[in-house]
């Protein structure tokens, strides 16, 4: 037997007769629309100032780049005024800094985030949130003082012991050392990418435990008592569930920090001796970033000189542009939901 349906016509139709799916339109109230525009005009914005900048930046450092031309990514000097200038130095410097801080901020900032997460709790996760969120507010320029007339003085012994135990390795090396002279001047160590790169570490650690802390607070309940329920610890549940399943909130906050220290100012300025060579040792005192050399060379530059100064300006803005677009797109999609090993 054969069952027939009948339309909505009053006719009949066949076993081979599909209903059409129905479309589901929502009334949209002025509430809805003036909420729309609001989000549209404000996303519009945003992406209108960024490209306005990029494109300030590139009109500004056009006569820099026709008279540098491609020597302005290879050349060790900064005289713009002879028409010899380039940024390899002062991106190394600043690729150098933002490595450093990288090393030791995201270890901190992994363990900081699964304490408050999985460990804290109540009143006292709350506080730790707080402060963790306020420290993110603090100033650059305190971050500067605080390297300047604290850690320099604590971290120049460290580099003395790492110089005279390992300096055969060529990262750990500072010329005119001499591990045999106790009476060696510690003004090899002072303002050194190691301590720049430090002082940044603790700026970017607060962003990168809210990302990760954030990813890890997401872990599903249920693969959370699944674990336990098959005898695990807390450790293996944090390896088993927790960790795999923040995986792209940890690559995520790992680059938003790595953006933050590539274009930190202040913090380095105040710290390192400029110099414009390759620096590649971490222990010795000299280095340079873009940002701090925007900064001391702005006030004094001629036109050709402040030209050049935003070419440095556009290359690092384009360089923090992709490396925050990437972890941006990791985030969001972090946030999706991820796979566990249980």
């Amino acid at each position: 037997m054969t069952t027939t349906l009948r339309s909505a016509q009053g006719g009949l139709s066949g076993p081979s007769r599909v209903e059409k799916r129905r479309r589901l339109v929502s009334a949209r109230d002025l509430p809805d629309m003036l909420f729309r525009g609001y989000a549209w005009s404000t996303g519009i914005i945003v992406v209108a100032i960024m490209i306005a900048v990029g494109v300030f930046l590139a009109l500004r450092a056009g006569q820099a780049l026709q008279v540098a031309g491609w020597s302005f990514f290879t050349e060790q000097v900064w005289e713009p005024d002879a028409g010899r200038f380039g940024i390899v130095a002062v991106l190394f410097g600043t690729l150098l800094i933002a490595l450093i801080a990288g090393v030791v901020s995201v270890p901190l900032a992994v363990g900081t985030a699964l304490f408050i997460s999985e460990v804290a709790s109540g009143r006292f996760q709350r506080t730790l949130i707080s402060l963790v969120d306020l420290m993110a507010a603090v100033p650059s320029v305190v971050f500067g003082l605080w390297g300047v007339f604290f850690l320099t003085a604590e971290v120049i012994p460290v580099s003395r012991w790492l110089a005279t135990w390992f300096g055969w390795f060529p990262l750990f090396r500072v010329d005119g050392f001499d591990p045999t002279d106790p009476l060696a001047g510690a003004n090899l160590f002072t303002s050194s990418p190691l301590i720049a790169g430090l002082v940044v570490a603790f700026m970017v650690v607060p962003i990168q435990t809210s990302v990760m802390r954030e990813a890890f607070s997401q872990a599903p309940a249920g693969e959370r008592e699944g674990a336990y329920a098959l005898g695990a610890t807390r450790w293996g549940m944090i390896t088993a569930v927790v960790l795999p399943f923040g995986k792209g909130g940890m690559i995520g906050g790992t680059m938003l920090g790595l953006g933050r220290a590539l274009g930190e100012t202040i913090a380095v300025y105040m710290i390192i001796s400029p110099v414009f060579e390759v620096q590649w040792q971490p222990l010795h005192t000299n280095g340079n970033s873009v940002s701090a050399l925007i900064a001391n060379r702005y006030g004094e530059a001629s036109p050709i000189g402040l030209s050049a100064l935003m070419a440095a300006g556009l290359a690092l803005f384009l360089i923090t542009l992709v490396v925050n677009f990437t972890a941006s797109t990791i985030v969001s999609r972090s946030r999706s939901g991820a796979e566990s090993e249980v």
